[in-house]
């Protein structure tokens, strides 16, 4: 198992182990956070090293909440021409008073076969995990790794991974 999908596992494990946030804990949902349109760039396929490229994201992330988690609608492209669109669920982790730790997790329609790589299947399913600072007028500057995988679905299953810098801007900027 991917190290990264042991991680959110294990944060899954710690929120099912203590379902009721105390008001006075360290750790707690980020209630009262607005929506989020979030643009990011970074290095793809780090990991692996088959088709290296850059990678740039587009996220609009809704401050609607069930239970503890939040939708939102994922876009990305990578410079080797491969594109992910897909929607999923994030959780919006309060550490502190100021930082932000966010796992999430989305099916995404996938295209793009490289000659070096290909990921199997036209269904991948993107887990990340991403900690930001949140300033004070609820912008937030973060950095992630996710891990995309079509869960042996296709005949090939070789995954990738991507590192990136994350600008969330309250959508509350826009109607100003």
């Amino acid at each position: 198992m991917p190290t990264i999908l042991r991680g959110l596992l294990l944060i899954g494990l710690v929120m099912l182990a203590r379902p009721a946030w105390a008001a006075d804990s360290f750790i707690s949902l980020a209630k009262n956070d607005p929506a989020y349109v979030t643009v990011g760039g970074g290095y793809f396929d780090f990991n692996r090293k088959k088709d290296e490229g850059a990678e740039f994201d587009l996220e609009y992330r809704s401050n609607y909440q069930l239970w503890w988690f939040k939708p939102f609608v994922h876009f990305a492209g990578a410079t080797n021409g491969m594109t992910f669109m897909g929607a999923g669920v994030l959780i919006d982790m309060q550490v502190g008073d100021n930082w932000i730790v966010q796992p999430s997790f989305a099916p995404t329609y996938w295209r793009g076969k490289t000659d070096t790589l290909d990921l199997g299947y036209s269904l991948e399913f993107r887990s990340r995990l991403e900690v930001a600072y949140r300033f004070k007028d609820k912008s937030r500057l973060g950095f992630s790794i996710s891990h995309s995988s079509n869960a042996s679905l296709g005949d090939t299953n070789p995954g990738t991974e991507s590192l990136m810098v994350n600008v969330s801007i309250p959508t509350t900027y826009f109607t100003k």
